[in-house]
């Protein structure tokens, strides 16, 4: 069974701001929102799905409950209509956390929503108002205790390397995150996308965009903390569809299709090496690392990375990695290397 999206982009609808890093015309692909299109769209999607996967209807790249409601209303009745036919489990959207009120709340549980997903980006008001975002943290948390009273499942999105921010206050923004209930994130490392003010910002030096080391170092900080808050993290960094590689619309910044793979592969090094410490296997000469199933790509590392550098820090002789069918998640097991194992 799969989870599948189906993508509906609203490319900056019920957004009166330009935040300095935004545009979203670029960033979905998206230049107009034509309504007529959307049956289309969702019908394309499922033609593909496979009997027992699991179809959401999203509506992301605007701000979908600050648009004509009207407009929102024709299509959550639309995304309902699948729902009851069976077609699709759910609906998610993403929205701003200054656009959740009593009257959102209240068409909202009308229908049957599975995720808000708030972008929240920081929870820093120097941050937030340099960014021009025309929201607070305390906006963030209003919406996540409507929506918690309401019981409509929210998710966080969160951004890295936003100018004037540090990994303080990325690490406060996960936190609070977690704390006020979410139950998943999304963590976006800062894109500099043409047309924009930050592109300006970046051209004349008063931003300077993170490597892919840093981000990935960042983003592994902000990573862990929702693991080990239970907070499900959907993505590391923006989809390929979203004009990372086009010149008319990238301009600079830590673009990689392989970032998520990256920080997880950085969250898991950390994570052995803490274990290693913890067990007292400093000193072995050869050692057995157990991780959940499917997780061996990210425990070894891109070309065995993390391998080489455990082997080095510790001078191990060999390390052998094994799936096991009773780790989930983010745990791993490290133990010493018997005579009889083998690698």
């Amino acid at each position: 069974m799969r989870h599948i999206n189906i993508p509906i982009f609203i490319p900056h609808l019920g957004c009166p701001n330009q935040c300095i890093f935004c545009n979203q015309r670029f960033i979905s692909g998206t230049q107009e929102f034509d309504e007529e299109q959307v049956d289309s769209i969702i019908n394309e999607v499922l033609s593909t799905a496979n009997y027992g996967d699991e179809c959401e209807i999203a509506f992301f790249g605007g701000s979908f409950t600050g648009i004509d409601r009207d407009l929102m209303i024709r299509l959550l009745d639309k995304a309902e209509a699948y729902i009851k036919s069976g077609r699709a489990v759910g609906i998610r959207m993403s929205t701003r956390p200054d656009y959740i009120n009593d009257e959102i709340i209240s068409i909202l549980k009308k229908y049957t929503i599975t995720c808000v997903e708030l972008g929240i980006q920081s929870m820093n008001d120097s941050v937030l108002a340099y960014l021009k975002r025309g929201h607070t943290s305390n906006d963030t948390r209003r919406a996540a205790k409507l929506l918690n009273e309401a019981e409509i499942p929210f998710a966080g999105q969160m951004m890295i390397g936003l100018p004037t921010a540090s990994l303080d206050d990325e690490i406060l923004c996960a936190k609070e995150i977690c704390s006020l209930g979410a139950i998943g994130a999304r963590i976006y490392p800062t894109l500099v996308f043409k047309m924009t003010e930050l592109e300006a910002l970046t051209k004349n030096g008063e931003y300077i965009p993170l490597s892919i080391d840093e981000a990935v170092e960042r983003s592994a900080s902000v990573y862990r903390i929702f693991l080990e808050n239970n907070v499900f993290c959907y993505r590391i960094g923006l989809c390929e569809s979203e004009n990372l590689h086009s010149d008319s619309s990238f301009y600079k910044g830590p673009n990689s299709a392989s970032i998520g793979e990256m920080v997880r592969s950085r969250v898991f090094f950390d994570y052995i090496c803490e274990k290693i410490e913890e067990v007292g296997l400093q000193n072995a000469d050869e050692i057995v690392i157990f991780c959940p199933k499917g997780k061996t790509s990210q425990v070894v590392g891109n070309k065995k990375a993390n391998i080489t550098e455990i082997k080095n820090r510790f001078e191990y002789k060999s390390i052998k990695v094994i799936e096991s069918i009773d780790l989930d998640g983010f745990e791993i097991k490290v133990k010493e290397k018997e005579e009889s194992q083998c690698d």
